[in-house]
C-alpha cells in the first residue's frame, strides 16, 4: 500500500511543482551512463571488419547496452529504497514520494510546451522554433509558425503517455525500481532508437523493447484520451473516428495511438514529412485538416493531457487498490 500512496503523493507533487529545477534529474545520470556506455559500444564494434560481422557485433552492443543500463538504473534505487526501509519506513516512504515526483513529467512538459507558445503570441517564430526544439527530435531550423505548432502538440500527445501514464503504470505495478526500469528503456529508446547509420542496428533491439514497454499503456492513453476529449467539450466522436482509422499510420505503434486522438479531438492534421538529422523523412499524414493549427492548440492540448494523466491515476490508482484489497 505504501507504493501507491507514494504514487499518489508524487503524482499531486508533479501537478503542483513539476521536476524541482534545484535538483539533478535521475533521467540525465541515465542518459549519461548511456552515453558513457554508447561510446564504448560503438568503438568496440567499430574494431570488427566486414558489414556482416560489424552487423552482428552492433546488434550484441545494443542488447548488452540495454542490459547493462537496465540493470543499473534498476538496482541503485532498489538498493536505497531497501537501506532507507532499514534506517526508517518513513524515509522510505519519503524516497519514493520523492522518485516518483522525479519520474512524472507532466507539468513539465506542459510548461516546456507554454514557452512555444508564448513565444508564438510575441510572433517570434525564430525563438518558438528554439523552445521547441528542446522537446522534439526533428529539425526545427526550417519549420514555420504551422510546423512548430505541430511539432509542439506532437510532442505532448505521444509522452502523454511515454511521460505520464506509462510511468505512472509501472510505479503502480511495480514500485519505483519498475519506474526507473520504464525510464531506462524509454531514454534509451530516445538516444539510440533511431533508423539512421549510427543508430539502424545498435538501437534495434533498445527500440523494439521500448515498442513492447510501451503498448499497454499507450493503448490505456488513447482509451482515456478520448473520455478527457468529451469531459472538456473538445470534439469527442471525431477523436473516435480518427482513432480507428488513422492510428497505425505512424512509425511508432504506440505513438500514433495518442497523436490520432489529438488531431482528433482538436480537429487538426499531425504528423507528415519532417526533417531528421538534415535528412527529408516521409510520413503520413493524421487526421483532417477541418481547420488551420493555431497557437491556442498548445495550450488545449496540455489540458488533454491533464485530463488524461487525472483519469490514468483514478483508473490505476483504483485498479492497484482493488489488487491490493483482495490478493494482499
Amino acid at each position: 500500500m505504501v507504493s501507491l500512496a507514494a504514487c499518489v503523493a508524487g503524482f499531486i507533487l508533479d501537478l503542483r511543482f513539476g521536476d524541482p529545477a534545484w535538483l539533478y534529474h535521475p533521467v540525465r545520470l541515465i542518459g549519461m551512463w548511456i552515453s558513457f556506455l554508447e561510446k564504448r559500444v560503438l568503438c568496440f564494434c567499430s574494431r570488427h571488419e566486414g558489414e556482416k560481422k560489424q552487423k552482428r557485433a552492433l546488434l550484441l552492443g545494443g542488447a548488452l547496452l540495454w542490459v547493462c543500463v537496465v540493470t543499473v538504473s534498476t538496482a541503485v534505487p532498489l538498493l536505497l529504497l531497501i537501506l532507507a526501509g532499514k534506517i526508517h519506513p518513513f524515509l522510505r516512504f519519503g524516497l519514493e514520494t520523492f522518485w516518483c515526483w522525479q519520474l512524472l513529467a507532466a507539468t513539465s512538459l506542459r510548461k516546456e510546451s507554454r514557452k512555444v507558445y508564448e513565444r508564438l503570441q510575441e510572433e517570434n517564430l525564430p525563438e518558438a522554433k528554439k523552445a521547441v526544439s528542446m522537446i522534439v527530435g526533428r529539425d526545427t531550423e526550417n519549420l514555420d509558425e504551422k510546423g512548430v505548432i505541430k511539432a509542439a502538440v506532437e510532442t505532448v500527445a505521444e509522452n502523454t503517455s511515454d511521460g505520464e501514464v506509462a510511468p505512472l503504470f509501472y510505479l503502480l505495478l511495480g514500485g519505483v525500481p519498475f519506474g526507473f526500469f520504464y525510464k531506462a528503456v524509454n531514454t534509451m529508446d530516445s538516444m539510440v532508437g533511431y533508423k539512421n547509420e549510427t543508430y539502424l542496428y545498435l538501437g534495434r533491439i533498445p527500440a523494439r523493447l521500448d515498442d513492447v514497454m510501451n503498448f499497454l499503456p499507450a493503448r490505456i492513453s488513447a482509451g482515456l484520451m478520448i473520455v478527457a476529449a468529451f469531459l472538456l467539450k473538445m470534439d469527442g466522436r471525431n477523436a473516435c473516428a480518427v482513432y480507428k482509422k488513422d492510428r497505425k499510420k505512424h512509425a511508432s505503434p504506440n505513438a500514433g495511438q495518442t497523436e490520432a486522438v489529438c488531431a482528433g479531438a482538436l480537429d487538426i492534421e499531425l504528423a507528415g514529412d519532417a526533417y531528421y538529422f538534415g535528412k527529408l523523412v516521409h510520413k503520413e499524414t493524421i487526421g483532417t485538416a477541418f481547420r488551420k493549427p493555431e497557437p491556442e492548440d498548445i495550450n488545449r492540448v496540455g489540458k488533454l493531457m491533464y485530463m488524461t494523466a487525472i483519469l490514468s491515476l483514478l483508473l490505476l490508482g483504483a485498479a492497484k487498490a482493488c489488487v491490493l484489497f483482495f490478493f494482499w
